[in-house]
C-alpha cells in the first residue's frame, strides 16, 4: 500500500548485463525489484559480450519495466518521476535504458532523473539501512566491489532530513583487473564456469586458506589502491609449474559442457590441491579489500564501512569485515545478497534526494560509459 505523501520512483539499470526495474516509495521502500539476468547468453563466453548484451535489454526493457509496475500494484500515471542510469558502464547497454527512461517519462510528462551507477551502489546500503531502522552514521567509508569495479570513496552528507545529498571523495581504486573480473579469470583458468565468484565463494570453504602465500601488491603512490592482476597472474604460473592440475581441468571443462555447473558437482571433480588454491587466493583477495578498507577508514577517522556491489555477496568477505570491524569498534553495513548486485531499487532510492531538490534531465540526457562519481 503507498502512502499519499510517499512519492514513487521507477527506476531503470541497464549498465551491464542486467535489464533491472523497480519501484521505490519515498526513497526508501522497495515495492517492486525485477531482474532479468543474461548470464546463460554470457556463460558460453565466460565474459559479458557487450554486442550481445545491449541487444538482449532492447528485447527484456518494456516486459521488465511492465512487471515491475504490475508487481507494484500501481499504474504507469501514478509514477511521480523516472530515475534512470546514466554510467558508468557498457556505452551500449547504457543507452538501451536512457532512451527507453526518456521515452517514458516524456510520455508520461514526467521529471527524469539522471543516476551515476556507483552512486546506486551506495544507496542500496542505505535503503536496506534505513528499513532496518539502522541508518549508517556519516561520514563513511564506502568500498564498491564488483566485475567491473573496485574502488574506495568517503562518504559524508550534506543534509539532514529524507531527501539529504551525499558527497563522494574517491580515495582509492583498482589500478588493474577489478576483484570481480578477478575471480572470474581465475575461475576460467580452473574450469569452473561463469560467473566465477559464487562458485569460488562455495568451493573455498574445502580448502586451505593457508596453503599457497601469494604475495601482497605494493602501491607505493596511493596505499589505498588494488591491484588484482598479480594474483590472478600468480594462479596462472601455479598452474604451470604443476601440469598434475591440468587433466582435472580437462575433466571439469568436459562437466561444464554437458551442463554440470553446479558447485557441489564442481567440487567432486576438484582434487584437494585445487581446493586449496581455490582458497588461497579467495583468502588474497578478502585479505587486499578488507585491509586497505579498514586502513582507510583509520586515517579518515570514521566508524563506518558501507560495502556494495556483486564482490559484497561473498560470504568470506562479510566473515572477514564482520569480525575486523568488530574488533575494531566499526559498524560495518551490506546491502542483502539481491541488492548487492546490479538493480534498480537502488538506482530509484538514489534519484530520490534529487527528486526533492529538483534536479531534473532535459530530453537530450546521453549515457556516459566513464562516467566518474568523484
Amino acid at each position: 500500500m503507498v502512502e499519499s505523501d510517499e512519492k514513487l520512483i521507477l527506476g531503470i539499470e541497464s549498465s551491464c548485463d542486467e535489464t533491472a526495474a523497480a519501484v521505490v516509495a519515498g526513497g526508501r521502500r522497495i515495492l517492486s525489484s525485477i531482474v532479468a539476468s543474461q548470464i546463460s547468453i554470457h556463460r558460453k563466453y565466460g565474459g559479458v559480450v557487450p554486442e550481445l548484451a545491449s541487444r538482449e535489454h532492447l528485447r527484456q526493457i518494456v516486459p521488465v519495466v511492465r512487471e515491475a509496475i504490475e508487481q507494484a500494484g500501481i499504474g504507469l500515471p501514478d509514477l511521480d518521476a523516472i530515475a534512470v542510469t546514466k554510467g558508468p558502464g557498457l556505452a551500449g547497454s547504457l543507452v538501451v535504458g536512457v532512451t527507453y527512461g526518456k521515452v517514458l517519462a516524456l510520455s508520461l510528462g514526467k521529471p527524469l532523473i539522471a543516476v551515476n551507477h556507483l552512486e546506486g551502489h551506495v544507496h542500496a546500503v542505505l535503503l536496506e539501512a534505513h528499513t532496518a531502522g539502522r541508518a549508517p552514521a556519516l561520514p563513511a567509508i564506502c568500498l564498491i566491489v564488483s566485475g567491473g569495479h573496485t574502488i574506495l570513496y568517503g562518504v559524508k552528507s550534506r543534509g539532514d532530513n529524507g531527501g539529504a545529498h551525499f558527497t563522494y571523495e574517491r580515495i582509492g581504486g583498482t589500478r588493474d583487473d577489478a576483484a570481480g573480473e578477478a575471480y572470474d579469470k581465475v575461475a576460467r583458468m580452473l574450469a569452473l564456469g561463469y560467473p566465477g565468484g559464487p562458485v569460488i565463494d562455495r568451493l573455498a570453504a574445502y580448502g586451505d586458506p593457508r596453503a599457497i602465500r601469494f604475495a601482497e601488491p605494493k602501491m607505493k603512490e596511493n596505499l589505498y589502491d588494488f591491484s588484482f592482476s598479480g594474483i590472478k597472474t600468480a594462479v596462472l604460473y601455479h598452474l604451470r609449474r604443476n601440469p598434475e592440475f591440468q587433466p582435472e581441468i580437462e575433466t571439469r571443462q568436459q562437466a561444464l559442457a554437458r551442463g554440470e555447473r553446479s558447485a557441489d558437482a564442481l567440487r567432486a571433480l576438484s582434487t584437494q590441491p585445487t581446493l586449496d588454491l581455490i582458497a588461497s587466493f579467495q583468502r588474497a583477495v578478502v585479505d587486499n579489500l578488507v585491509g586497505r578498507t579498514l586502513s582507510a577508514a583509520e586515517q579518515q577517522a570514521v566508524h563506518t564501512i558501507l560495502v556494495s556491489g556483486g564482490v559484497a555477496a561473498n560470504s568470506e568477505l562479510r566473515r572477514s569485515f564482520d569480525a575486523e570491524c568488530t574488533r575494531r569498534g566499526i559498524e560495518v553495513f551490506f546491502p542483502s545478497r539481491h541488492l548487492s548486485t546490479d538493480n534498480a531499487a537502488m538506482i530509484a532510492a538514489a534519484g530520490y534526494p534529487r527528486f526533492v531538490s529538483g534536479e531534473f534531465e532535459n530530453f537530450t540526457l546521453n549515457a556516459e560509459a566513464n562516467l566518474p562519481l568523484a
